[in-house]
């Protein structure tokens, strides 16, 4: 499938990396930048998450721009099952940080009320970095079905 929007090699699928890169990098500057996240599993889990999701985006956008740049064609069935295993996992793990991250949010806000209790909890940076996860997540999922797909044509 020559012209599937998003395949590898493609303008398509250096944007869905490049977002899904930003998207992560986002998530953890904003926890990092937010005070006590370490003190809760759940935010340690999505920075580990979105690191990992960050890296293998990274590294597949590389790929795709220097595809783009050589004209050469990704889409061979052992690159692509690389891919498909590489971003299934990616985005399982991500979907599993994100709902995790706001599970945690919601009962801060919503069932507890810390962030009323607790004024010194970053909750609005909590929030935005859960946000900016499932994001990146969305953008995940895409890459993988797109893979998968490919993968099921040859």
């Amino acid at each position: 499938m020559p012209g599937l929007a998003g395949r590898p090699g493609s303008w398509g699928g250096l944007v869905l990396r490049v977002g899904q890169t930003f998207f992560a990098a986002a998530c953890i500057g904003v926890m990092g930048s937010s005070l006590g996240f370490a003190s809760y599993t759940a935010f340690c889990y999505l920075v580990a998450s979105m690191g990992l999701q960050m890296l293998w985006s990274f590294g597949l956008a590389c790929l795709d721009a220097y595809a783009i740049k050589t004209k050469k064609d990704l889409t061979s069935p052992l690159l692509l099952s690389l891919f498909v295993v590489g971003d299934w996992v990616a985005a399982i793990l991500s979907f599993a940080g994100s709902s995790s991250a706001a599970g945690v949010v919601i009962l801060f806000q919503k069932d507890v009320l810390f962030c009323r209790r607790y004024p010194q909890l970053s909750c609005g940076k909590y929030e935005l970095a859960t946000a900016c996860a499932f994001l990146s997540w969305a953008l995940s999922a895409t890459s993988a079905l797109i893979m998968f797909w490919l993968l099921a044509a040859f």
